[in-house]
């Protein structure tokens, strides 16, 4: 396990001690480099929509620490025997899509044959040493904002058993594809104190990670920007095995006020989820505007950020 790995360094300010989204080493007093890496299988059939939203995917890690992106490594299993190389070429192309409009450049990589194809990215960027947005740095008295919706997992979940019309699937690609780069640059105008993206561990396992078990983290479930086509779907059982594994692992941290009916939704295990930020209440309204206006029309207030009650998450 990489815990138990031992990598001291003094200019290394983010390493693997923590559950941070990307590592940060301190170049010089202005400039620090921000690594991460991520891939994913398929998730729609499309080839370039795939490399879209697999490369929006990896690069979320470099946004949600407010950095900004330089570069990026291609990393590809691709399974030659059943697939075209025509397939691979498109793949490629949607990553570089999404790379480029961020203002990074591709500059290489590596591709294994592999029996089920996957696609992800080694990115590169940088950030100022002293404005890094860490994952588990919130205030007392904080409100969170989320900024894409939740109900992905359950919805790819559905596309890879060819349940979903044409048009929700679009709709999904569309979600996965976007971007956080517009979002975490918008939020350094704002007194945001805390910043996750919200992937495979769900929108209750990345929040846990945010309370480090020092805060309690107050969602109303009401708030939470749920697909109504995912809630169709869970309602039908149709459900990723993820989300099971993540509400097991979670539930003792959660204390539920009143049930709800599609709270499978809270431990969804999302794909190039949306940003999860922990802002001054002063500024939440305007930050969600913002968001808005820029094209992250889900966003909202979804919890605040209290004294630590003896529970990480707390579900009203």
């Amino acid at each position: 396990m990489i815990s138990a790995l031992t990598c001291n360094d003094e200019n290394l300010l983010v390493g693997i001690e923590t559950s941070d989204d990307a590592s940060v080493y301190k170049i010089d007093d202005t400039k620090a480099l921000v690594q991460t890496v991520d891939y994913i299988t398929p998730v729609v059939d499309d080839p370039f929509i795939y490399g879209q939203i697999a490369a929006a995917n990896s690069l979320s890690d470099i946004f949600a620490m407010g950095a900004d992106v330089t570069t990026a490594l291609n990393l590809v299993g691709f399974n030659g025997c059943n697939h075209p190389k025509e397939v691979l070429g498109e793949i490629l192309q949607g990553g570089l899509s999404k790379v480029k409009e961020c203002g990074g450049i591709i500059v290489g990589g590596h591709t294994i044959e592999a029996p089920e194809m996957t696609y992800g990215l080694s990115v590169c960027g940088f950030i100022h040493p002293q404005r890094i947005y860490r994952n588990n740095t919130p205030r007392v008295g904080d409100v969170l904002i989320l900024t894409k919706p939740i109900g992905t997992g359950v919805l790819t979940t559905a596309i890879k058993a060819d349940m979903l019309e044409a048009s929700a699937v679009q709709k999904t690609a569309d979600i996965l594809a976007q971007l956080n780069h517009k979002a975490s640059v918008i939020m350094r105008e704002f007194d945001v104190s805390a910043c996750t993206d919200v992937t495979g561990f769900g929108l209750a396992g990345h929040a846990y990670e945010m309370s480090s078990k020092n805060f309690t983290l107050e969602f109303d479930f009401d708030a939470i920007p749920l697909l109504d086509e995912a809630i169709e779907l869970a309602n039908m059982g149709i459900i990723p095995g993820g989300t099971y594994n993540n509400k097991d692992y979670l539930t003792l941290h959660v204390d539920a006020k009143k049930e709800h009916k599609n709270e499978i939704l809270f431990y969804d295990a999302q794909t190039s989820g949306g940003l999860l930020m922990a802002v001054n209440q002063k500024d939440a309204s305007r930050l969600v505007k913002r968001l808005k206006n820029i094209g992250y029309e889900y966003s909202a207030i979804v919890a605040e950020v209290k004294e630590y009650s003896g529970k990480s998450l707390v579900l009203k």
